[in-house]
């Protein structure tokens, strides 16, 4: 791959003018058009690991995303510094770095736009309510697994945010026309961290570019087409790597964080886990000197008199862990830079490094401590009713939605109730397509809707439509 390509600018509509006096670049232009964007907003009620919590510490996706994005850029200045100066890519232009820091500052704010309510167990609920539900609806006598194509019917049982953020990016964010931000391909093929198809996933193949699906059925020619430009040929643009550590990097330490603000895990824990983690290793390898530092915190915020010394230790400490991470995923990169640019590299960038070992005792403890706690556990069953009973009445809503036959009084209101700007879209990919196809596309119809919603405004209109007034 060459980096002139892979920076591509263009975008899938051209509109360019002459005499124009903007002298921002392309990229910084996709800034501006994303946080200027109702989809943006709306991440500001949308879960990251708490649902529906009311702390204003507390981390949303929105703030999530601020710090992908801050990560993300910190990242790019350094992997690209490395390109130049330790690697020595003689096409690797100076005028590339500031290109790479606000693609992937731009790719941070819009890796989990398409997220839908309540985290990402709302995707898990939406992937189990069609593995349980298509064989079961039936469409003009048929089953709809009789009907769907294998590729639609795997869309929904393998479905994804990431995948819903390029769908939402390119053509539902409808502002001007269908083509939805018309953002620059290169930001475009930065956020795709699987260019596969959903039948093209495969977990076990060792290569991290096949875990998820990419893109829908429905978005085939949009993903062809950045592809194309950027001669990726399949395979994982660079900077998806950078993105995907960038997001690592902000979850994997804002995980701890919120778990100890919310008394998920105390510090004693903390430090009791991180120390049990570090027994098999060397006493003085990079991981066991980092833990110590959260004890030497601790001990610097009594010394000092702090008001809250575990709290202090906490948060300094995580921000000495964001900065070991950091370096590591720069290595990571610069490590393995010719198997990136050949497109053959499998493994995200922590592995293999110094930080793999920390990124992963992490990860566990935010688990055990976080994610399985009585209070997260009880709010995702009460997220899973509200994701099924929308799915059960809007799915059956569209079924025969512009067809010949008639809907009921209810289902009619239920399609008044979906986004304008959605329905407008169908229409317009819909027109000449097969029966078939149309179909799949009302099914996508109603993910798009729901993943458009905040966590509350789900919460509310599943209260609203099942009868549950309030006051």
């Amino acid at each position: 791959m060459e980096w002139q390509r892979l920076l591509c600018d263009d975008r899938i509509r051209s509109y360019r003018g002459s005499g124009s006096n903007d002298l921002r670049t392309e990229f910084e232009k996709d800034y501006h058009r994303i946080i200027q964007s109702a989809s943006f907003r709306r991440l500001q009620d949308k879960t990251q690991v708490f649902p529906l919590d009311r702390s204003d510490f507390i981390r949303t996706r929105l703030t999530h995303s601020l710090e992908v994005s801050s990560y993300g850029k910190s990242l790019g200045q350094n992997i690209a510094q490395h390109i130049i100066k330790i690697i020595g890519d003689k096409s690797f232009q100076p005028s590339y770095v500031a290109d790479i820091c606000n693609i992937l500052q731009c790719a941070g704010l819009l890796h989990d736009i398409g997220n839908p309510p309540f985290g990402h167990f709302g995707e898990t609920v939406i992937r189990d309510w069609f593995l349980e539900n298509l064989k079961l609806i039936t469409y003009k006598g048929k089953a709809l697994t009789e009907i769907l194509t294998p590729q639609m019917q795997q869309d929904f049982y393998a479905f994804e945010g990431n995948t819903q953020a390029l769908r939402l990016v390119t053509k539902l964010h409808y502002l001007v026309d269908e083509h939805g931000m018309n953002l620059t391909k290169a930001l475009l093929g930065t956020i795709i961290k699987y260019p596969v198809s959903s039948l093209e996933i495969n977990k076990e193949s060792g290569d991290i570019k096949t875990k998820k699906m990419g893109y829908f059925y429905a978005d085939r020619e949009v993903f062809e087409q950045i592809q194309e430009a950027l001669g990726t040929e399949g395979s994982r643009h660079p900077l998806s790597y950078i993105l995907e550590a960038a997001d690592d990097i902000a979850y994997l330490t804002a995980d701890i964080e919120d778990a100890f603000k919310k008394g998920c895990i105390s510090f004693t824990d903390l430090l009791k886990e991180l120390r049990a983690a570090g027994e098999s290793g060397e006493e003085e390898d990079a991981y066991n000197r980092l833990v110590q530092k959260l004890e030497d915190k601790y001990k610097r915020a009594v010394d000092r008199g702090e008001n809250a010394p575990e709290e202090y230790a906490v948060q300094n400490w995580i921000v000495q862990v964001q900065g070991h991470l950091i370096a590591s995923a720069t290595g990571g990169f610069a490590g393995n830079y010719q198997a990136i640019m050949a497109g053959t590299h499998t493994r995200g960038l922590l592995s293999g490094t110094e930080g793999e070992r920390m990124a992963h005792v992490l990860g566990d403890i935010a688990y055990r401590y976080a994610f399985v706690s009585k209070p997260i556990l009880k709010l995702e069953i009460a997220a899973e009713k509200i994701l099924s009973f929308l799915l059960d009445e809007f799915v059956h809503a569209v079924l025969y939605y512009d067809t010949d036959r008639t809907q009921t009084a209810v289902q009619e209101k239920l399609m008044s109730l979906i986004s304008r700007n959605y329905l407008a879209i169908y229409r317009l990919y819909s027109k000449d397509k097969s029966e078939t196809e149309k179909l799949y596309l009302r099914l996508l119809l109603v993910t798009d809707d729901i993943c458009g919603m905040t966590d509350s405004y789900a919460k509310r209109l599943y209260q609203e439509l099942s009868g549950q007034w309030q006051g």
